[in-house]
């Protein structure tokens, strides 16, 4: 049975914290370049990802938390609503087995 470190959980909480900072820089940086109307018309499709990383920053943060409070890792991952971040998640535990 492997070792469980007594700090893991504040640990995961304070990467889920660093996380939801990220969010907050790239959110904010979107905004500033949404305020450029000739910028925005000439990659609105690539302004997509601005919220794709949002999201999957937000799913990690959450997850981390989940964890944090004492999830099991399975049950934490099946809360991820991103399925694609899911399907990377569930993988690398079905690796680590």
């Amino acid at each position: 049975m492997a070792h469980v470190d007594p700090h893991a959980a504040s640990l995961y909480g304070a990467i889920a914290e660093e996380i939801r900072d990220l969010r907050t820089i790239i959110e904010e940086l979107a905004h500033t370049l949404l305020s450029d109307e000739a910028f925005v018309m000439a990659y609105i499709e690539q302004f997509q990802v601005f919220d794709l990383l949002v999201q999957r920053a937000s799913e990690s943060a959450d997850l981390l938390d989940r964890m944090a409070e004492g999830a099991k890792s399975h049950d934490a991952i099946d809360q991820v609503r991103l399925s694609m971040v899911q399907d990377k998640l569930r993988s690398a535990l079905s690796a680590a087995a």
